[in-house]
């Protein structure tokens, strides 16, 4: 154990053959694997970017059995990565390469417990996968108000750990906001059960937010009470195309304007992100006739009270933004199937990108007025300063969030170029971020991708809490080591 750090990190393999003997006897045959074939698929993120090594693979079935699972590696100091779909985008999930942590999946945990349908909530365990929950509570017409690209394989629990945001942010609010209530697994084994969703609470800390957004290192969350929403009775999905992003954030404030909460999704692409997925998905087709610099994704929708005028108030919409020339063209999605086509498009953008070659991707916010601004300007200083880059934004306009790629110049070799001149493009994506005075992590987390960075930029309050926090829970450092929190230098460095 290093004790030069302000959060102890333990060092060596302490996975003895006893422990994983008494986790054997723990989970039973289905409940843990040494075999490397069946782990190999989990030990490489998403975007694979990151690589690792695991001595064992546990998947307990219960509350109980993570409970008694991490008393286990308490008592052996037993390092754990716990893992949802594996779908993150900053390594979040990925063990490092010493092979001494045991990563823990939370998939056998996919049990939803019990509907309140009077209430509109749900309590379903860690392992719910995002688009069961969508499909279960549509049988009851009701709706989870969050989703994103990918929500067949994102899980409850990695959703919570990581505060996902969305294509429904603009209207609902992120993954913080839809937890009502919160089971998690303490780091020395204790269970805090926090599942009632009280709407007045002050018995101190709020400790379902402190979880939220921790990224498995306080804690493993294995259930939630997640608020719903009745399911929207009709719904309208525009396409249009735009001169600049400028325009584009004048759409947005007319949207708004005119619609207010019927406003649930309003999202940007450039016409190089719109290019790519056409290139990559060979079903999808380009909305619109002519080409366009940028265009933007709305969706409008309404209740029962509303359907009826929903369309024409869309029509409504477009023809003011036609006629203040906002826009330089659109369409109406006429159906279901038009509509998740156009949906499509944009949820396509990131496994479209990722096959497009070599990038550096950048999760990053600013304040929403400033965005327009900031993406011109930062565009146009990257690609200056990195001959042969070429910067692609899109996202959520609205949130003041965007996905901030640059991709690598043509013949670059992918994983050479990211570890190489990669680097110092996130470093610079980073310092333009924080003197426009947002944040290099809107919504994927810092994981292990900008742990660092989040050192540098970060102001010393900050710093110290997040490692007060992850010492006193934590203090021998076994929940998701190396993630999010920063370590501190020595204390005697000048």
């Amino acid at each position: 154990m290093d004790w030069h750090c302000a959060v102890p990190v333990w060092h060596g393999d302490n996975m003895s053959d006893a422990f994983l003997d008494a986790a054997q006897d723990l989970l039973g045959s289905r409940g843990l694997t040494r075999d490397a074939e069946v782990m190999q698929p989990w030990l490489t993120d998403w975007r694979g970017r990151y690589h690792g090594k695991a001595r064992a693979l546990a998947s307990p079935a219960s509350t109980g059995e993570v409970s008694e699972l991490v008393k286990l590696c308490a008592r052996h100091r037993v390092p754990i990565v716990p893992q949802g779909g594996n779908s993150g985008m900053s390594g979040g999930a990925t063990p490092d390469e010493s092979g001494h942590a045991l990563l823990l999946s939370l998939r056998r945990m996919d049990a939803i417990r019990r509907w309140d349908e009077d209430a509109r909530q749900v309590v379903c365990e860690a392992g719910v996968v995002l688009q069961t929950l969508h499909d279960r509570a549509g049988e009851r017409g009701l709706r989870f108000p969050l989703t994103l690209g990918g929500k067949g394989s994102a899980t409850i629990g990695g959703l919570i750990s990581t505060n996902a945001g969305g294509t429904q942010v603009l209207r609902h609010g992120t993954m913080r906001a839809q937890v009502r209530g919160l089971e998690a697994v303490l780091p020395d084994g204790s269970v805090l059960d926090a599942l009632a969703a009280l709407k007045k609470d002050n018995r101190g800390f709020d400790l379902k937010q402190l979880l939220i957004g921790s990224e498995g290192t306080l804690g493993i969350v294995t259930a939630a009470t997640l608020a719903l929403l009745p399911q929207i009775a009709a719904r309208r999905v525009l396409f249009v195309g735009l001169s600049s992003v400028q325009q584009a954030r004048k759409l947005l404030l007319l949207a708004q304007d005119r619609e207010g909460a019927a406003l649930e999704g309003f999202e940007i692409m450039p016409r190089d992100a719109l290019d790519a997925v056409l290139a990559y998905e060979a079903t999808a087709r380009d909305p619109l006739g002519a080409r366009h610099q940028w265009y933007a994704l709305l969706e409008l929708v309404a209740d029962e009270t509303q359907a009826d005028s929903l369309a024409k108030r869309a029509t409504a919409l477009l023809a003011e933004a036609l006629d203040r020339e906002l826009v330089e063209d659109a369409t109406i999605a006429a159906n279901e199937t038009q509509a998740e086509a156009l949906w499509a498009l944009r949820d396509g953008i990131s496994s479209a990108e990722r096959a497009h070659g070599p990038a550096v991707q950048h999760d990053i916010s600013v304040p929403a007025e400033k965005m327009p601004d900031f993406i011109d300007a930062a565009s146009a200083k990257l690609e200056r300063e990195f001959a042969g880059t070429k910067a692609v934004a899109f996202g959520h306009l609205g949130d003041g969030n965007v996905h901030f790629h640059l991709r690598a110049p043509e013949g670059a070799q992918g994983g050479k170029w990211e570890d190489a001149e990669g680097k110092a493009i996130s470093a610079a994506v980073h310092d333009l971020v924080t003197r426009w005075g947002g944040s290099i992590s809107a919504e994927h987390g810092i994981g292990q991708m900008k742990r660092d960075e989040l050192a540098r930029l970060a102001d010393p309050a900050t710093l110290t809490i997040l490692r007060g926090v992850k010492r006193a829970l934590d203090p021998h450092s076994i929940m998701n080591p190396g993630k999010l929190v920063p370590l501190a230098s020595r204390p005697d460095a000048a």
